[in-house]
């Protein structure tokens, strides 16, 4: 059974959605491959009270790792790709390649790549710390501003 609410963050709602009361989903507005509204079930606040307390610890600061229990939901090599950003320390980006080589496969930066971009759960598993080889923002599903921001943001060079 899907379930979902709507929390206000600094860098626009999110739409949190549970699957039989496990997180399984984050979402921002106008997200790339953001699922249709009517696969996130019915709004209910009860299932997301943890997560809410993480991400208002997380935006305030005081939280730079995660703990949630989490349902993932995608491809055997997806489900890899999304465990291994969990992996990258607040603060800190990795380049596609070098995700891929610590999969087991420096040539799969663009199967990495797109893993990436079909992230669920962004935010709390940080594909906004993934960057191209030469440092510089690629894409992210919720655009390269939100990227920038919330790399300043773990960075500490972010004005709120």
């Amino acid at each position: 059974m899907r379930q979902h609410t709507v929390i206000d963050s600094p860098y626009g709602p999110l739409t949190l959605v549970a699957d039989d009361g496990v997180l399984c989903g984050v979402y921002m507005e106008d997200q790339r491959h953001r699922p249709p509204e009517e696969t996130f079930g019915s709004r209910d606040q009860r299932p997301f009270a943890e997560a809410e307390e993480q991400l208002e610890a997380y935006f305030a600061g005081r939280l730079t790792e995660f703990t949630l229990p989490l349902r993932l939901h995608g491809t055997p090599f997806q489900r890899r790709v999304w465990e291994h950003l969990r992996t990258i320390p607040y603060g800190e980006t990795r380049t596609y390649g070098r995700l891929a080589a610590a999969l087991g496969n420096p040539r799969a930066s663009r199967a990495v790549g797109l893993a990436n971009g079909r992230n669920p759960i962004g935010i709390i598993i940080p594909c906004h710390r993934v960057v191209g080889t030469d440092g510089s923002l690629t894409g992210y599903g919720g655009g390269l501003a939100r990227k920038q921001r919330l790399l300043d943001f773990e960075s500490g060079t972010a004005l709120f």
